[in-house]
Formats: structure tokens, sequence, C-alpha cells
């Protein structure tokens, strides 16, 4: 590493610290005479020796012999170890022994990114092995969290080391591969922003350099590498593990994900067989827990709380007899309570797609998802979703079909899911298909959107798509129609339609094209 690139980081660390422990110290006392937690930074040997900078809050008064629940938090990508500040001195204050640390690869922490392989849930267990050792933590109570890349890592601890007994893994992933590379499709923009902050703010391993390269330059004979990387640090990979384990598992992630997109998160969700919650929410990447890092008011953070006080403390505070899935329209409202993910659609209601329709490929017709959590954190603020004038969208690079206007209001809820037959004149080919809330001037609003990528195809030759849209929840107003769009450019993604490509889209007799929409009980 450059000399000037490591004293900035160095000042970058401890600026931050200073701010984070005041601000902490200031909102997180219990009372106005009440000794704050002790903060110390700490230097941590992960595997094979890797240093791992850290800093441990412990409860006041925490030198007798009493232990108290460990609760350990990797850090994000890219993020400094003085991330959770503010959450860990809330935890301590309740009665938390509470860790975080840099996770390997980025800023002051030695070793290169690994991206969530072995050597990092490796150093997880250090870590955990060093708090038992040097803090008064109770080693049978022993909990992790983190948002984002330190939730992944959350969750693959969890199923290596049975030590572990509960976890909030909130913005996520459980499926790597499902989250950016989902319908074969490469997420241009969310890998990209990952590469640079990655590049930035920490040191790429070469492995990961490879994966990378061959990821964007869409090489298919290194397809099955990937594949075989990703599933790898993949939580779902094993669930059997952590359900052996009998780890109480609590799920957060945000509707407009454009990172860890929430199906792969419900469908994990789905295959948990101890205990287990499942939140869902307005906003993309990370955007929810923003507020609760910086000490606010924020119910992700209050929720990650409740959770360990039941299950690591024992607390009957009810959060086992809430409804396990609560979810937030992106519409406003408050949380809907569901026994289950398959709940969630009480009903479902289909778009037929009929007819013939021809596009031309390798131009953005206009319909798009936007831009990589600006659009996103746009809705959740805002409630302005990506739009396009329906009525005005070219129809020789986008095919669209609409419902008739609702008479009332349409609770969307779920995943939507598209089936229909395709024939293309190229061998491989991409498009993306849209939901719209269209309203009575033509102008739709983006109600879910997802990629779909084809190979080997034989030109000419019809053959079936089943695609599922990104889950939502969004409440269509009476007096408005659904549209599904599909063209095949997307900013967000990388298209592999050869030049002068068309795809033809048909609904033959015996198996007609439709878009089902999943609704909740009117």
């Amino acid at each position: 590493m450059r000399p000037h690139r490591k004293a900035l980081r160095t000042t970058a660390v401890g600026a931050g610290s200073a701010a984070l422990v005041a601000a902490g110290t200031l909102t997180t006392a219990p009372a106005a005479h009440a000794a704050p937690p002790s903060v110390r930074f700490v230097d941590i040997a992960g595997d094979g020796g890797t240093t791992l900078k850290a800093n441990v809050v412990t409860p006041s008064g925490a030198d007798g012999p009493r232990r108290h629940p460990l609760i350990v938090l990797p850090t994000s990508w890219a993020t400094p170890q003085i991330e959770y500040l503010a959450q860990a001195q809330r935890l301590a204050d309740s009665g938390y022994v509470v860790v975080t640390y840099n996770v390997r690869g980025f800023w002051q922490s030695g070793g290169h990114i690994e991206v969530a392989g072995p050597p990092d849930i490796a150093d997880a267990s250090r870590v955990i092995d060093w708090a038992l050792a040097h803090t008064p933590a109770d080693p049978g109570k022993v909990g992790m969290a983190g948002v984002s890349y330190g939730a992944g890592i959350s969750l693959l601890t969890a199923a290596h080391d049975e030590r572990v007994k509960a976890v909030a893994a909130l913005s996520g992933w459980a499926d790597l591969i499902d989250s950016i590379y989902s319908g074969r499709t490469q997420h241009a923009q969310a890998a990209a922003l990952l590469q640079g902050a990655g590049g930035v703010t920490g040191r790429p391993s070469a492995e990961l350099q490879e994966v990378l390269r061959h990821f964007f330059a869409s090489d298919l004979d290194k397809e099955d590498e990937m594949l075989a990387w990703g599933k790898k640090r993949s939580p779902a990979s094993y669930v059997d593990r952590i359900n052996d384990h009998g780890t109480a598992v609590m799920l957060a992630n945000a509707w407009g994900d454009t990172v860890f997109p929430p199906n792969q998160y419900a469908d994990f969700y789905e295959k948990l067989t101890g205990p287990k919650r499942l939140q869902l929410r307005p906003g993309d990447h990370a955007t929810a827990e923003a507020t609760g890092l910086l000490g606010l008011p924020n119910d992700v953070w209050t929720d990650t709380g409740r959770w360990f006080d039941h299950h690591l403390k024992g607390e009957d505070n009810g959060v086992d007899r809430e409804q396990p899935v609560r979810l937030r329209s992106r519409s406003g409202g408050g949380y809907e309570g569901y026994p289950d993910w398959k709940s969630v659609a009480a009903t479902e209601r289909k778009i037929a797609l009929g007819g013939t329709t021809t596009i031309a490929a390798n131009v953005n017709s206009g319909a798009d998802g936007g831009i990589v959590l600006l659009s996103s954190v746009l809705d959740q603020i805002a409630r302005l979703p990506p739009v396009a004038s329906i009525p005005l969208l070219p129809r020789r690079w986008a095919a669209v079909w609409q419902s008739g206007k609702y008479p009332t209001a349409q609770r969307v809820r779920g995943t939507a899911r598209l089936h229909t037959t395709l024939t293309p004149t190229k061998e491989s080919g991409t498009l993306v298909a849209y939901l719209y809330d269209v309203g009575p001037l033509g102008l739709g609003k983006l109600v879910s959107n997802a990629p779909y990528t084809f190979h080997g195809r034989t030109p000419g030759k019809p053959f079936g798509v089943d695609l599922e849209l990104f889950s939502t929840a969004y409440d269509v107003p009476a007096g408005h129609r659904l549209a599904l769009v599909v063209d095949t450019v997307d900013p967000l993604y990388i298209e592999h339609n050869p030049s002068g490509a068309r795809l033809t889209f048909s609904s033959p007799a015996n198996d007609p094209s439709y878009v089902s929409i999943p609704l909740r009980e009117q």
C-alpha cells in the first residue's frame, strides 16, 4: 500500500472514531449520571495470524465475575471498524459485550478481500475465541449481526460455528449468484459499485480480481467456475447446517435493494426451520439501517436488539409471538404481519399477454430500472420510483401489454411471474421485464423488474420463458392499470443481444402467455 493512501485511511478512521464515540456517549447514555460503556480499540489475530482491527465495547461495571452475552459485528464492504460504534454502545448499555471488527482486506486490517470466503469465516470464529478469552463474554450466549457484507459473513459463520446462537442479517445476501447474476444476467452497476469501493478502501485478492474480470467480460467458458465460487460464499448452500444448529435468524432487507434483491432472502427464509423472522421495507441497499448507524432512532436496529434480547438473554419481550414475516408497502402505511412468506399473496391475478409482438434489440426504449442506489432511495424518501410514459414507449424496441382499469386499489404483495414463449433470431440474447403502475395520463411508475439472458438457443425456434420479477409491496390506486413492458437494454445490467437481433413474443393456444400478479387479500 502506498504511504499516503495508508495515512489517509488512518486519519479517516481516527476522525470518525472520535466523532462516533462522542455522538454515541451523548445519545446512548441511559441516565444523566450513569457511566458510559467502556470502549477500547484492539488488534485481533485472525485466520493465519492476519491482523484484524477491532473495537470492544463492554457494559459499565463489567469487571466482576458476571458473564454477559456476546455480539460480534463484522463490518460492511469498504466500511471502517467504527461503523457500528453507536449501536455497539446501545447494545452495551443493554448488557452485551460487543466486538466489532474490520474484515480482512479492508482499511487497516491485514490480508486481502476474500468476499466472505473460508478465511473470512475462520476470522469470525477467531474473533469469538478472542472475545471469550479476553472479555467477560458468556460462551453459551453468542450472537452475530451486520449490514451487507457483515450480514453475509454472520450467516456463513452461523453455518460453520455452532456457538453462534442468534443472527441478525441486515441488507445481506443468502444466494450471492442470485443476487448479482440473477436471470443469468450480470448486474453491472451493482458489481461495479462493489469493485470500485473495494479497490479504493481495500486490497482485492487475486482470485476476486480474476472472477470480476471474467464476470464483466461475459466469459461463458468460466461461468461454471464463477457459479462454484459464488455457491461457496452463499449461506443458502449451508442452510441445513444452520437448521441443525437451531440458530435464530432474523433477516431484514429493502424492496429496492439493487445489490441484494429481496427474492433470494425470501427463498432462504422459507428453508429455515429454526426461529426466524423476515422484515422487508422500502429503500435500497443498507438505506433502512443507515440512521441507526448514526445513533438515531431506527426500527431495524430496535428489532435487532429485541431479537437478541429474546434469543440470547431469554427476555419475554413478545418478539416470538409476533407474525414472523413483517412488510411495509412502498406506498406507505405501517407494518403488515404474515405467518409465512407464502401467505403474503392471498391470491394471484393474471394479465394475459396475447398476440404476437416482435421487438428489435440493442436500444434502450426508455423503460429501465433506474440508477443503482439513487432510484430506490428516491422511492423510499419521496415515493418517486423510475417512471416512463407508457403510450410514448417506441413499440419497435418495447413490447407493451396493459390490464384494464382497476375499480379498486390493488395491493401487490410478493413476486410477480412472467410466462411467455420467445422466438429469437440469434442464439443469445437478453430481455428485461418491467411492471408499471399506469395512471390516467399514461405515466407509469415502476413496480418491479428483472432481467433474463439466454445462450445456446436455436435461432427461429421458440422456447418457454419463466421469469420471477423482484419481490415488492406496492398499492396500485383505483382507476389505474398495470402494464408489463419488455425491452432489451437496461443500464443496470449487461446485455447479450448480438447486433441486429430481434425477439418475438407469442401466446400459443396450448400455452398462453401471462404475467401473474400477487395480491394481498382485498
